[in-house]
């Protein structure tokens, strides 16, 4: 399907949270998350198996540079020189990286059109000192609940998606049914098109950030009827790249975020949480996956864990 600027504007106003949760609302899709909803997820932890879905903070990591580069780590103090009372040493270390270095939220500052942020906030407060609305500690009590992974592409046989493989709701519905799944009101939904999976075979930076399969737009209607919090993925933006409209960049980010004020997460990896979903036919776990409380910050590094 190709849309056009129009239509994602239109998309946006049919689908708005814009004051669902008040006019100074800054968080969003979030908000679906409810103590109730938390209590409940926590029936889903059966055994106590514990996957981490982040990806190693090291040099080895998808960010080619420009941008966005990896984590670079320094050591400050390594305990070799120290001369201390009863022979105590001690290390320290440092790291430089962009906030969106690898496994990573979006927040609802991130992006933004026609100058306003999710909810109407201001785009111009946005600064050099960061957001002043929708910053990522808005979200600092973290994001935590029933985690649903969509295993698009195990469902389809296959390794992974090709670069600029749109998936569409018409597949997600097939991928829910195929899994005996439900998704629902503030639930965590995880992508998998085996993009990370492709990562590990081929080890090429270039090649992974040059394109990608992801959520067509028309996606952001799917994920908007069943009133999903947060939406995540194993490629580095959610949504299919190239993008369906050659005229406009990231418009499911804009839609998602701007309109319906969902957080995303990207570069996850799922593969050791995929094989135990498939092994056993659950594909519903506990979530838990704080950010970190960077003020202001329009994202922010994580490592989520689903626990099963």
């Amino acid at each position: 399907m190709t849309t056009s600027i129009s239509d994602m504007r239109e998309l946006g106003r049919r689908l708005s949270n814009w004051g669902r949760w008040g006019a100074g609302d800054e968080r969003g899709t979030t908000n679906l998350i409810t103590p109730e909803r938390v209590a409940a997820a926590a029936a889903l932890i059966r055994t106590g198996t514990i996957f981490e879905l982040g990806i190693p903070l090291d040099g080895d990591g998808p960010q080619p540079g420009g941008n966005r580069i990896n984590p670079i780590r320094l050591m400050a103090e390594n305990g070799q020189e120290q001369v201390l009372p009863g022979g105590f040493k001690w290390a320290d270390d440092y790291v430089f990286m962009p906030l969106q270095a690898g496994s990573q939220y979006d927040s609802l500052s991130h992006v933004h059109y026609d100058d306003q942020l999710y909810n109407g906030h201001p785009g111009t407060g946005v600064t050099v000192k960061g957001a002043d609305k929708c910053g990522i500690h808005t979200q600092a009590k973290g994001i935590a609940g029933r985690g649903v992974l969509l295993d698009v592409a195990r469902t389809r046989g296959v390794e992974w998606l090709e670069a600029g493989t749109a998936i569409t709701p018409d597949e997600l519905d097939a991928v829910v049914a195929a899994q005996d799944v439900e998704v629902g009101p503030g639930d965590i939904v995880l992508i998998r098109t085996g993009w990370r999976a492709k990562f590990l075979a081929d080890h090429d930076p270039a090649g992974f950030m040059a394109g990608e399969p992801g959520l067509s737009l028309s996606c952001a209607t799917w994920l908007r009827e069943r009133d999903v919090a947060v939406v995540g993925s194993d490629n580095w933006a959610v949504e299919v790249m190239p993008g369906e409209n050659p005229g406009a960049l990231f418009e499911l980010h804009m839609v998602l975020i701007r309109d319906m004020g969902m957080t995303l997460a990207e570069l996850l990896d799922f593969e050791e949480l995929s094989a135990a979903c498939a092994a056993d036919g659950l594909y519903d776990f506990f979530y838990a996956g704080p950010p970190l409380q960077f003020t202001r910050g329009v994202g922010s590094p994580i490592n989520p864990l689903a626990i099963r």
